[in-house]
């Protein structure tokens, strides 16, 4: 039954496992974690994850998106509490995505979201260059930022070298004029060409260090538990949105099957609770990966599984292989995936848009500050932004004879209130007042605010007519029958 797929879900599983390698050891040591554990995350990403995907194209495992978060609870709780953190966000992963709240998560403005992942790759890139010119990175990006002249002073000639080479290959690869070649995925093309300049020139840099025999870590619980909760909520959100946004953007590069967000959540945190119990990285839905299944020709969740299972048999069997590997060459690759997260495209249509504020207020925050409080100053000036817009009402106000023609344009919501008292207590108390509320919307507080002033400038003498041009929002209201919505 399943054949025919096959014979296009194996070549496929192949090409993303030749991307997911290279990709795994990087994020690993992007993470402050041991090297390992980003090939377990991607095992688990791809057997578990893969065999109950709601997104059947979607590839997961260890992701750049959260290498800046996992490194920061590394050093505030250590490995092994780590792991306990990655499966308790799992279990949160599996319930949330039981109870169907999915798409609760997109919610968060697409300007928030790139601008998160913008930060985390200036923090990635800042971080891996002190490892790519041989030294190793410090606690935050702006410390790596100020250290880097430093570090440019006493430099690794050797890690520099094939670091420039790893690069260098990445950048020019997808420019080769030959079709074939540029089928072969670049990362694996950079890291192998590093590796073999490292080894035919006998360069003493530092490589891979995998464990010598596959043992599991052990878990250990926390010190401090509100510490500890407050963390895997932090993970299990932000795998949980970048997973979802992931599988909508998978969605849009094929024309198969569409995503079951819900089910796609639950599988997820199905995967994570696994890794995180085996001594994995925390998991998510990976573009890198999942867009390389696509263009290869996968067709179903089977090219996900088995390049875990590829993965697997690596690990089990061409360990001394991977250990080949510089430190500095991984260094070069990531240094080249956080740059591509800065996305020109992104940055110009949020231009366009006029959200391009709210992008670089989340950045800022990322980088400056960390990735949680990154996140909530992008969501809270988001909605500076939302209200903002909600209070641009337009009011012009001309005296004909004695009578003051008043005319009210927009939306008129509980941000318009103070603009709304300015204007109406610069008209002369006791006048005639004709008012032409041409709004679409009213709520209780810019009503409220309106009918006030009304009966306390008739009590001064003063006449006011109110005319609504369109629908009737004031007059239901001041008869106590307001309208609950636009659409009542």
């Amino acid at each position: 039954m399943y054949t025919p797929n096959l014979r296009r879900d194996l070549p496929a599983s192949l090409v993303v496992f030749l991307v997911a390698v290279p990709l795994s050891l990087g994020i690993a040591l992007a993470s402050d974690a041991p090297i390992i554990a980003g090939l377990i995350g991607a095992i688990a990403g791809g057997i578990v994850t893969g065999l109950l995907a709601g997104s059947p194209l979607q590839v997961s495992g260890p992701a750049a998106g959260l290498t800046v978060v996992v490194a920061g609870f590394v050093q505030q709780f250590g490995w092994e509490t780590m792991c306990l953190i990655t499966a308790c966000a799992g279990v949160l992963q599996f319930v949330l995505g039981y109870f169907k709240v999915a798409r609760g998560a997109l919610m968060i403005a697409p300007s928030v979201v790139h601008g998160m992942l913008a930060g985390i790759g200036i923090s990635i890139a800042l971080a891996q260059l002190h490892v790519l010119l041989g030294g190793a990175p410090a606690s935050s990006p702006l410390a790596n930022l100020l250290a880097l002249p430093a570090r440019l002073g006493a430099f690794s000639p050797a890690a520099a070298i094939l670091g420039v080479i790893t690069i260098a290959v990445l950048v020019l690869w997808k420019k080769l004029p030959w079709a074939g070649l540029r089928a072969i995925p670049a990362p694996l093309v950079a890291v192998v060409a590093g590796t073999a300049v490292s080894l035919v020139a006998k360069m003493d840099v530092k490589r891979v260090d995998l464990p010598d025999t596959l043992a599991f870590t052990q878990l250990k619980l926390p010190t401090e538990w509100g510490v500890f909760i407050v963390a895997v909520l932090t993970l299990a959100i932000i795998a949980s949105i970048e997973s979802l946004l992931c599988a909508v953007a998978t969605d849009k590069l094929h024309s198969g099957p569409r995503s079951n967000l819900d089910k796609e959540l639950t599988a997820q945190g199905a995967g994570n609770l696994v890794s995180g119990l085996l001594g994995g990285l925390p998991i998510t839905g990976v573009i890198v990966r999942s867009s390389a299944n696509i263009n290869a020709g996968g067709v179903s969740r089977w090219s996900a599984v088995f390049h875990g299972v590829w993965i697997l048999l690596c690990v089990l069997f061409l360990g001394s292989m991977i250990e080949s590997i510089p430190l500095a060459v991984l260094a070069g690759l990531l240094v080249h995936v956080g740059i591509n997260l800065v996305n020109l495209h992104h940055i110009h249509e949020l231009t366009v848009h006029n959200e391009v504020r709210i992008y670089w207020a989340t950045v800022i925050g990322v980088t400056c500050v960390n990735l949680l409080a990154g996140v909530g100053i992008g969501v809270a000036v988001s909605v500076f932004f939302a209200i903002r817009r909600l209070s641009r009402v337009k009011f012009e106000k001309k005296q004909v004879g004695e009578v003051w023609k008043v005319a009210i344009r927009g939306t008129l919501t509980f941000a318009c209130v103070p603009k709304l008292n300015y204007e109406l207590s610069t008209l002369p108390a006791g006048a005639a007042v004709d008012i032409d509320l041409d709004v679409d919307f009213i709520d209780h507080a810019a009503f409220e605010s309106l009918h006030s002033w009304r009966l306390n400038h008739e009590k001064t003498g003063g006449k006011v007519c109110v005319e609504e041009s369109q629908e009737e929002w004031y007059k239901p209201a001041a008869e106590g029958r307001p309208r609950c919505s636009r659409e009542a």
